[in-house]
């Protein structure tokens, strides 16, 4: 069984908690049709959440600008998580498993199995003024799911997606990136400007295996052996000035709006960038085997099964426990394992924009 629980900004129903109010105490999330495997994808655009457990995708918040599929025969009222209908007719698009999700601010992005079972079906919904839908310069709203036509290149599959306020960028299975959307910083490489469908990223020397964006950065990392990495974008905060010379051995990467995390096989976590509420890493973390970033905070899960906290909390993402919102060079436990029942374990941690989420399973 898998429940999760959730905390932080809610003003659109956007932790599916039955209400609009934020919590900064965790409370159970609520779905329509229970998932029965753990949740292993949490996305979060501006006012919605996009929560992926084994190919079923649940959405809940603004169900205003279409990037919560197709919503029917719910009322205002009835604040939870539902499986995202990608379109309103008779359709095994409903039924397809979906293996990536990503969000920007108003637009869902959806990756999913094509007929011979490889990752090749890209789908956007939602609101995108910048380009965010990658549908070309004449389409920027659709409440139903639209495929980016003739992408990926024949051959290829998606093997990492990834998405921040305004652009997403992936990452296919020859190590080729490609993106769209609002790359004015340069986050999308060469021409810097608007990008209304899929571009590759070129003078990229290496085979990129990961993506992670901030607000107006793009991190790409080659495998964890070369240490290989570039950095696209703005150079606000010195994020890319500052970034360490030599990432071996990463285990997994995240990406604030303004700051970049990397976790080691060792435990250890590399990070750098804004620190104005405490953002970064505090000193002193013990060995984590999870992490989780969100828009200005992050989480990690450590090898005891504690879940900490840090960063900007001014909507109770961080916990009840903050300096003027803040919680700056040091973390709050929001859950632990050793209050939970011997059966039972924390099995996954998500966060999102001021908000933060924790899988139970058991």
């Amino acid at each position: 069984m898998t429940t999760i629980y959730a905390i932080g900004s809610n003003g659109s129903g956007q932790l599916g908690i039955g209400h609009k109010e934020d919590v900064s105490v965790p409370k159970q999330v609520l779905f329509a049709n229970d998932p029965d495997q753990p949740i292993t994808q949490v996305k979060a655009g501006g006012n919605h959440t996009l929560l992926l457990s084994s190919g079923t995708l649940y959405c809940s918040g603004d169900k205003t600008t279409g990037a919560c599929g197709i919503v029917s025969g719910t009322s205002e009222n009835d604040i939870r998580f539902y499986q995202l209908r990608l379109t309103s007719e008779d359709s095994t698009l409903n039924t397809t498993p979906t293996v990536f999700c990503a969000a920007t601010w108003e637009v869902t992005v959806v990756v999913q199995k094509d007929e011979h079972g490889r990752n090749t079906q890209l789908y956007t919904l939602g609101i995108g003024n910048k380009g965010e839908l990658g549908q070309g310069e004449f389409l920027f709203r659709s409440a139903k799911a639209s495929l980016i036509n003739n992408f990926p290149p024949d051959n290829l599959e998606v093997v990492d997606l990834a998405a921040a306020v305004s652009h997403v960028v992936v990452v296919l299975s020859n190590g080729d990136v490609y993106g769209w959307g609002s790359g004015r910083k340069g986050q999308l490489g060469q021409p810097e400007g608007i990008v209304h469908s899929p571009r590759k990223i070129s003078q990229l020397d290496f085979k990129v295996v990961k993506a992670v964006c901030g607000r107006e950065f793009t991190y790409l990392l080659g495998e964890p052996t070369s240490g290989r990495y570039t950095i696209l974008g703005s150079d606000k905060a010195g994020v890319k000035s500052s970034a360490p010379e030599d990432v071996r051995q990463w285990k997994d990467v995240g990406a604030s709006w303004g700051s970049v995390f990397v976790l080691k096989q060792d435990g250890t976590l590399l990070s750098w960038g804004r620190d104005d509420h405490g953002q970064l890493a505090p000193a002193g973390l013990p060995p984590l085997s999870h992490i989780a970033i969100g828009s200005e905070h992050g989480l990690g899960l450590t090898k005891d099964g504690e879940v900490l906290v840090w960063g900007w909390g001014e909507h109770g993402n961080c916990g009840p426990d903050t300096t003027d919102g803040d919680v700056q060079g040091r973390w709050n436990v929001i859950a632990s394992s050793k209050y939970l029942p011997a059966e039972s374990k924390i099995s996954s941690i998500g966060a999102g924009c001021a908000t933060s989420w924790i899988c139970l399973t058991t």
